[in-house]
């Protein structure tokens, strides 16, 4: 399958789904506090998505091959769920972490983004955890340009995590992202750098670095969604959806709300 470059059309459609869906994160943030339900979470965003926005959640009956159809608008992963946790009606407790994972359509274009966020109180290694993910996500954005290589992404996710003490989920990835809610080519968050495909001016895919506190080996539930840490331990996502540029890159995925660029030192 060949990537595909997106026109000047597509990519001002595709910064309106983007900021439409960061927007959805802005709206859910003051909601997230101990004694609420995912299942409310997930309908104040799917109402806020249908009726205020004029968007479609992309999750909502999402089934690619082999899968049941996803039964919610967002995904809701907890603590140790790595990714597509199912919102449910299990109160949050103080201390959870929590990764919200939105994807809306807006006139046929998938905007798609996702936030860690804290339930009250949370220790120290979580809080960690969170802000070493969020720097891996954007040492990779930094290195999108026309020229580099998806392999530098990669590396470079991988060596922040790692040197941290912390370990790359690699079953699952970034991807092109536009008229379609999965697309060319694959986002790795490990690799070497100078390998894989080259970048080029109007790509556009989504960068979502999933870090474990303990190894990177997971399992996935019953249900046939969610996907947990073996070893049990914790786990942080962040994701952005990115524009290469002519010289270098632009986040879709920002609004008001959007946490600031870190201080990696």
């Amino acid at each position: 399958m060949a990537i595909h470059i997106k026109t000047p059309e597509d990519i001002e459609k595709m910064r309106i789904a983007g900021r439409l869906a960061s927007e959805v994160l802005d709206y859910i943030t003051p909601f997230i506090k101990p004694g609420v339900t995912t299942e409310e979470l997930d309908r104040l965003c799917h109402d806020y998505m249908v009726n205020v926005q004029g968007t479609i959640p992309a999750p909502l009956n999402y089934a690619p091959d082999g899968h049941n159809p996803y039964p919610k608008s967002v995904c809701t992963s907890i603590n140790n769920v790595i990714c597509h946790g199912i919102p449910n009606e299990k109160p949050l407790k103080n201390g959870d972490m929590l990764n919200i994972d939105v994807t809306v359509i807006k006139d046929g274009y998938h905007g798609d983004t996702s936030r860690m966020f804290f339930s009250g109180d949370v220790s120290p290694h979580a809080r960690r955890l969170a802000k070493i993910t969020y720097e891996c996500m954007w040492l990779g954005i930094e290195k999108v340009k026309p020229g580099a290589c998806l392999g530098d992404i990669g590396y470079v996710i991988q060596q922040h995590a790692e040197n941290s003490g912390y370990s790359v989920v690699q079953e699952f990835c970034g991807h092109g992202i536009g008229k379609k809610f999965h697309e060319e080519p694959q986002v790795l968050h490990y690799g070497r750098p100078g390998t894989g495909p080259k970048l080029e001016p109007g790509m556009i895919f989504t960068i979502e670095p999933m870090i474990n506190q303990g190894k990177r080996h997971l399992k996935i539930m019953s249900d046939g969604w969610t996907v947990v840490t073996k070893d049990r331990s914790l786990s942080a996502q962040w994701e952005h959806t990115v524009l290469v540029t002519e010289t270098g890159y632009e986040i879709l995925t920002q609004s008001a709300g959007t946490p600031a660029k870190p201080q990696i030192r």
